[in-house]
């Protein structure tokens, strides 16, 4: 054979050599030692199988299983196999990985789905009308658990609540028609505006040394505050001798209504604001009011002596703390105009609270704020007919003011001599009543139409002839130059 041939003939058998063989698939083993079922008896008409032999006749061979040919190069095998439906788990071995990141993923999603619907079903259940809300002059009505705690006032059962006020509101509807609102919800007698009357009384709870009327002009973001000295003389109101208005609460001539609606009606009877709420507390609760927040900054100017061993010393920043506080409202008896040094001292605390209070908001957050609240509120050391949102609503309000946006006045008038029922004589204030009602106009009337002389309770000891000075007539300040103000003039200053 030559080269040629040879050529030709590896060339052949090349190309009839077999292909290359396919991988086998995975293969299951067959268990075949399972026993076939026996026969069962399906039903009372049907011959049942039953295995006979004839005598003299071989029993039939059962046929083996016929063997399955599964590729070109298989020679036979001993066992059959099939194919598994495992096949090609090798081909990924990252499968199951997957899978269990996948569960976890669906886990989390049905644990998300579970909170949500708890929440839902709780939301759902606090807003549900479920419990009955009862308040007196009101219809009973249901309301659910979260419009309830709203409406919750923790102290209102100490003074009670206010009586609707039977005085013309005189809304100016020019300014309040059917659109107009101040965006705030509040349980106001004029859209626009909510006053609290802020009272604080002695050691003995009788007398209120403290009139304080706060308005809020909610439309215009402002607060005005309105000072009454307490010796304001309304022997209209009280049968006390001296005439003066801090004993109304405790002496008025109407002893049929509660303690606090007195001071309510002589205050709207007499100034003409519609009052809203209230807020009282006593000497003893300023003290741990102030202890809470951690104390009152203020500049002191002098040496304020209360008493012998009650001394607030002077200096830039002083720290009040609750005792010191209550020494600096209480103080009087070394300023030249005597209680009138005093009211215009309490102003200067005002401011000096009012600072404390836009920096607890500033440095701590409202949540501080609100926990201060909830304090006083938990242990009573005011007591207000105001509920819980409203007040939270107030002190919103009020933290988002600025000092030059809240202004403060005193009642016009001047001293004078009263010689009471009882003989003796009173050093009382006397109000002037026409630059009363200008002022009131000015301030704290905002919505409501000019108040007129004849409007007003008003009685005067000094006739508007006869006054020695107008000195008080104009006292309105802002906070902000509160910041800058010192003491009043003291007696030994013109001694």
């Amino acid at each position: 054979m030559n080269r040629e041939e040879l050529n030709e003939e590896l060339k052949t058998n090349a190309d009839n050599a077999p292909k290359p063989m396919k991988p086998l698939r995975k293969l299951k083993r067959i268990d075949n030692s399972r026993k076939p079922a026996e026969p069962e008896y399906h039903g009372l008409h049907e011959a049942p199988q039953i295995d006979i032999a004839i005598e003299g006749e071989e029993r039939p061979q059962e046929s083996a299983p016929r063997q399955v040919y599964h590729g070109a190069h298989e020679k036979g095998r001993k066992e059959d196999f099939v194919e598994s439906a495992d096949y090609e788990d090798y081909e990924d071995e990252e499968k199951p990985k997957g899978k269990k990141k996948k569960s976890k993923k669906d886990a989390l999603i049905k644990l998300a789905a579970i909170l949500v619907s708890i929440v839902s079903i709780i939301t759902l259940f606090l807003n549900m009308p479920i419990l009955w809300y009862k308040k007196a002059g009101q219809p009973d009505e249901r309301v659910s658990i979260i419009n309830y705690f709203k409406r919750w006032q923790p102290t209102g059962d100490i003074e009670g609540d206010l009586e609707k006020p039977q005085m013309d509101l005189s809304v100016d509807t020019d300014i309040v028609n059917d659109d107009f609102t101040d965006g705030l919800d509040l349980p106001q007698l004029i859209e626009g505006q909510y006053t609290v009357l802020f009272l604080g009384f002695d050691e003995d709870q009788e007398l209120t040394d403290v009139i304080w009327i706060c308005q809020f002009d909610i439309a215009a973001a402002k607060l005005h505050i309105l000072q009454i000295p307490r010796d304001s003389a309304v022997p209209n109101y009280t049968s006390n001798p001296t005439t003066k208005i801090n004993s109304v609460y405790y002496y008025a001539w109407d002893q049929d209504s509660s303690k606090i609606q007195r001071v309510v009606n002589c205050v709207q009877e007499n100034f003409g604001i519609p009052i809203d709420a209230y807020i009282t507390t006593t000497c003893f609760d300023i003290v741990d009011i102030v202890d809470l927040v951690g104390g009152i900054p203020m500049n002191i100017d002098n040496e304020i002596v209360y008493e012998a061993d009650k001394i607030i010393p002077a200096g830039e920043n002083v720290i009040l703390t609750g005792e010191q506080a209550e020494w600096f409202v209480r103080f009087r008896h070394d300023w030249l105009q005597g209680d009138i040094g005093r009211v215009q001292n309490q102003r200067r605390f005002m401011a000096a609270a009012m600072q404390k209070i836009l920096s607890i908001v500033k440095d701590e957050g409202r949540l501080k704020l609100y926990s201060y609240l909830n304090t006083i509120y938990r242990k009573k050391w005011i007591a207000t007919n105001m509920s819980v949102d409203d007040l939270s609503k107030l002190a919103d309000f009020g933290s988002t003011l600025t000092t030059d946006n809240v202004s403060v006045n005193m009642v016009p008038g001047e001293d004078a001599a009263y010689i009471g029922s009882d003989g003796v004589q009173y050093s009382i204030y006397s109000i002037h009543k026409r630059a009363t009602v200008d002022m009131l106009n000015e301030y704290f009337r905002p919505y409501q139409r000019p108040m007129l002389l004849s409007e007003s309770n008003i009685m005067e000891f000094v006739s508007e002839y006869e006054y020695q000075y107008e000195l008080y007539d104009d006292t309105g300040i802002t906070f902000k130059d509160l910041e800058k103000a010192t003491e009043p003039p003291r007696a030994s200053d013109y001694n």
